[in-house]
């Protein structure tokens, strides 16, 4: 049964994200796969770690993108489910009476005048890492640049 006021959170400590440029990137550590999100499937994963709920998020991507509500909504409810089935978000188990603080990023200016149109969010998964990480476990993290950070060409 899904509620429509579920939150969710990052499943961490496993999971690590970072946005680069727009794109979300995430790390399972636990098994070594990493994932990449772009357009809807950034906005939406911004949604989640704002901690709004699932209902919050279907709205906002009702004011960000032109498209049909019901198609949002199911491309919203389908990805966030494969978020759960990658174990990448978990439920939120705390206290549902709080409500968020209605602080979520900013709707992006329409282009030209019109809102861009909604594209089914995807959840590109790579799994070609999977022995580096699994080999080694520990990473080193800069603590001025934070982790993953790029490499800078010299």
């Amino acid at each position: 049964m899904m509620k429509q006021a579920e939150k969710f959170s990052v499943n961490a400590p496993k999971v690590v994200h970072e946005t680069i440029e727009g794109e979300v990137v995430i790390v399972n550590l636990d098994k070594g796969d990493y994932y990449s999100l772009v357009q809807a499937g950034a906005d939406i994963w911004n949604g989640i770690i704002s901690g709004i709920s699932r209902d919050e998020i279907i709205q906002e991507m009702n004011q960000r993108y032109a498209g049909d509500r019901a198609t949002i909504e199911k491309s919203v409810n389908d990805f966030i489910a494969q978020l759960q089935r990658e174990e990448l978000i978990k439920i939120d188990q705390t206290d549902e009476s709080i409500n968020s603080n209605g602080k979520t990023a900013p709707i992006p200016a329409e282009i030209n005048g019109e809102k861009p149109n909604f594209e089914p969010p995807s959840l590109n998964k790579y799994t070609d890492m999977e022995e580096l990480l699994a080999l080694d476990p520990i990473h080193e993290v800069d603590t001025e640049v934070g982790w993953p950070s790029a490499k800078v060409e010299v």
